[in-house]
């Protein structure tokens, strides 16, 4: 029986795989969900690899001109930059994701929402503090967070034995374990 269906922002890497595969171990329905923010990706790919880990469904949002028509525009307008250098690129995403994955989690019927952010980074509360004013009916699951799941994977080779344990490809490697996003450039 399951506990119910998670919306996952998904990327297609190591963190989000597995916890992919560790909220269908768990007893949950999984929809994965990946926004195109303007990222370099091979977005079949996350498709065919979120769907064979097991996610019930995939969606995938383009959320490019909602980006830059909603938040892009007024934070250059804002010089929105950190240490007068850092543009705010990765943090002025996630409340426009959020509320992309907030509309998918309502029209698959999900009761939690989920992401891979750390718990020590400011990603999950731009993530947790959009859904909860967006939805606050719907519960988070914060696997970083949750002490079954932080005992179970202490850090990266962790995820990497249990990728490979579970048939979860991943290019991370332990000499290489992080990923790094690019962007297109018109």
């Amino acid at each position: 029986m399951s506990k119910g269906r998670v919306c996952l922002a998904y990327s297609g890497g190591l963190d989000t795989s597995t916890i992919l595969v560790w909220l269908i171990q768990e007893g949950y329905e999984v929809i994965a969900f990946l926004a195109d923010v303007g990222q370099v990706e091979d977005f079949a790919a996350v498709e065919k690899k979120a769907l064979q880990l097991g996610a019930k469904a995939f969606v995938c949002e383009n959320l490019q001109r909602e980006l830059v028509d909603e938040v892009v525009k007024r934070a250059i307008q804002c010089n929105a930059v950190f240490e007068s250098r850092y543009l705010l690129g990765t943090a002025l995403a996630r409340p426009v994701i959020a509320r992309s994955q907030v509309r998918v989690a309502e029209k698959h019927g999900c009761q939690y929402l989920s992401h891979g952010c750390t718990g020590k980074g400011n990603d999950q509360i731009r993530f947790e503090l959009a859904f909860h004013a967006l939805n606050p009916n719907i519960e988070v699951i914060a696997p970083w967070r949750l002490p079954a799941f932080i005992e179970r994977f202490k850090g990266r080779n962790d995820l990497l034995k249990f990728a490979a344990e579970n048939g979860i490809p991943v290019s991370s490697t332990p000499k290489a374990p992080w990923s790094m996003d690019e962007v297109r450039t018109p």
